[in-house]
């Protein structure tokens, strides 16, 4: 089944121009078809088109269900955007398609990359929604400084910062962490979180983690955290 996606169902009951246009001119969907559409915030809807045009699909509202994200918890994984803007949207993408509540991209002192396209995110992320047949669109925040966000996370949240360095306190993020919690993990650049960075964040409540013995690349890391985190939720459920 191909789901499409309409941010305006269903007060709006068109398919946006680019969904349209897939709709009838490449999938030859056609009046009449029932087709299965969600609006990006945990309604999944099946419609019957009105009207064919390619430009804008006019559809009828069927039957709709809400089909929230099938993990429990909250997970925010805050990244320092990679030098290299492909790795960061390759990252984006997967996390999406293994599911992914919000994402942050961080301004660290040694971060490579200061400015990224919010839109563009926000497209691959849509598409890996729909691809990977989920009804919620994951929140992608615009570029926010290190400080800013650390001392912005309350103290009913779990809180770890994945850091290369030797710590006394560090331990494996797969024996700490609890996937039916708000979760909340910080990923450095490429050169790791300064000594000062990491100090602030633990002053904030951070508890520094380690995601195994090998070093990895910023966008492996991000996904390594947020499959533990769903590692965690899938044993939870199983027992």
């Amino acid at each position: 089944m191909i789901r499409f996606l309409a941010p305006g169902l269903p007060d709006d009951p068109l398919l946006p121009d680019t969904e349209s246009a897939h709709c009838v001119r490449v999938l030859r969907h056609s009046k009449g078809d029932i087709i299965e559409v969600t609006d990006g915030a945990s309604n999944l809807y099946s419609c019957r088109i009105v009207d064919d045009n390619p430009r804008g699909v006019l559809m009828e509202i069927v039957e709709v269900n809400s089909v929230p994200n099938p993990w429990n918890g909250h997970v925010t994984i805050a990244v320092a955007p990679t030098k290299n803007s492909d790795r960061m949207e390759w990252m984006l993408e997967k996390m999406t398609e293994i599911g992914l509540d919000c994402f942050v991209p961080l301004r660290t002192s040694r971060s490579e990359r200061k400015d990224i396209k919010i839109e563009r995110l926000e497209k691959i992320v849509a598409a890996a929604v729909k691809q990977s047949l989920k009804t919620v669109i994951p929140e992608i925040r615009p570029v926010t400084d290190f400080k800013s966000f650390v001392s912005s996370i309350g103290p009913d949240t779990d809180k770890f910062i994945a850091w290369c360095e030797d710590h006394s306190e560090k331990r494996d993020l797969c024996s700490l962490m609890k996937p039916d919690r708000e979760v909340v993990v910080l990923i450095g650049p490429e050169g790791d979180f300064t000594q000062e960075e990491a100090d602030f964040a633990m002053e904030h409540g951070f508890v520094p983690v380690t995601l195994g013995k090998c070093r990895l690349r910023t966008e492996t890391a991000g996904l390594v955290a947020l499959d533990t985190f769903h590692f965690l939720d899938r044993q939870q459920n199983n027992n």
